[in-house]
C-alpha cells in the first residue's frame, strides 16, 4: 500500500500528483491514479517526500512522523491526511477489536472516514473509501465493504480493483446470507421437534392419569355397589340390629365423602394443568 507521491515535471511549475494504493487484502493488487496538486508549502512538500521516502523503505513509524510535521505545516493537506492514514494501517491490525484506541488501524479509519465524505478530490474521496472497504473485507463486515466499494466506483468508474473486490464482498456477502438462513432453519426445526415432543410428552402424561382416575372411579364404584348389596342381604337374612345399621350408614358415608374429596381434588388438578398448557410459552 503506498501513499500519495510526489514528483517533479521539467516543464513549468506544474506539478502532477501521482497515487498509489495498495489492497490490504490477499488477493488484492496495486490500484494507480494521477491528478493534479493544489498548492502547498515547502515545508509540507518537503516532509510528504521525506515521508514517501521512508515508507518505501517500509519504515512505517518514521514516514507517519514526516506526514505529521506535513500536517503541521498544512493542516487542510488532503494528500497529508491520506499518506498519513496509509501509514498507520501498515502498522495497524484490521483484525484487533475496533474500539481499541492502541491500534494505529482505529485512527487511520477516522482520518479516512473524513476523506471519504469531504475530501475535494474526488479521486482521493474514491481511494479513502476503497480503504475503508478493505478494512471492513478484512473484518468480514461483508455489507458494508459492498457499499464503500460501491462510492469508490461512484467516484473513479475505471478502478477495476475496486470493481474485482465489490464483487467478492458481494459474494461473500451472499455466502453469509445463505449459511444464516440454513443456521435459522435448523434452528426451527429443532425447535417445532422440541415443541411436539413436549406435546405429546404431556398427552401422554393426561392421558395415563385419565385411565387411572377412570380406573379408581369404576373401583369405588363396584365398592359402593358391593356395600349396597351386602346391605340388602343383611336386610333379607332378618335385618340388622340399630348399631349395626348405624355402622353401616357410617361406614357408606364415609367412603362416599372420600370419593366425592378424591374427585374434587382430581377435577381441580386438571384444572391447573390445563391452565399451565394454556399459558406456556411455546
Amino acid at each position: 500500500m503506498k501513499r500519495l507521491k510526489i514528483k517533479k515535471m521539467t516543464s513549468g511549475s506544474s506539478r502532477l500528483l501521482v497515487v498509489v494504493l495498495a489492497v490490504m487484502l490477499s488477493m488484492g493488487g496495486l490500484v494507480q491514479a494521477q491528478g493534479k496538486a493544489p498548492k502547498m508549502t515547502k515545508r509540507e512538500r518537503v516532509c510528504l517526500r521525506n515521508g514517501n521516502k521512508l515508507y518505501e523503505k517500509k519504515r512505517y513509524a518514521e514516514a507517519e512522523v514526516e506526514y505529521r510535521k506535513a500536517l503541521q505545516a498544512n493542516p487542510a493537506s488532503e494528500k497529508g491526511q491520506f499518506n498519513l492514514a496509509t501509514a498507520l494501517m501498515r502498522q495497524g491490525s484490521v483484525t484487533s477489536q475496533q474500539n481499541d484506541d492502541n491500534n494505529p488501524m482505529k485512527q487511520a479509519e477516522g482520518i479516512l472516514t473524513n476523506l471519504a465524505k469531504g475530501a475535494q478530490d474526488k479521486q482521493l474521496r474514491g481511494k479513502a473509501a476503497y480503504d475503508l472497504g478493505n478494512i471492513a473485507y478484512g473484518r468480514q463486515q461483508y455489507g458494508q465493504a459492498v457499499e464503500f466499494y460501491k462510492q469508490a466506483l461512484r467516484c473513479n468508474p475505471d478502478d477495476e480493483q475496486a470493481r474485482r473486490n465489490l464483487r467478492l464482498a458481494q459474494l461473500k456477502k451472499q455466502q453469509d446470507q445463505n449459511k444464516d438462513n440454513k443456521d435459522q432453519n435448523k434452528d426451527q426445526d429443532k425447535n417445532n421437534k422440541d415443541q411436539n415432543k413436549d406435546q405429546n410428552k404431556d398427552q401422554n402424561k393426561d392421558q395415563d392419569k385419565q385411565q387411572q382416575d377412570q380406573n379408581k372411579d369404576k373401583q369405588d364404584q363396584n365398592q359402593n355397589n358391593q356395600d349396597k348389596q351386602d346391605q340388602r342381604q343383611q336386610q333379607q337374612q332378618g335385618g340388622m340390629s340399630q348399631q349395626n345399621a348405624e355402622q353401616v350408614l357410617k361406614a357408606m358415608q364415609d367412603r362416599e365423602r372420600a370419593t366425592q374429596q378424591r374427585i374434587n381434588a382430581q377435577q381441580a388438578q386438571q384444572q391447573r394443568h390445563e391452565r399451565q398448557r394454556t399459558n406456556r410459552k411455546w
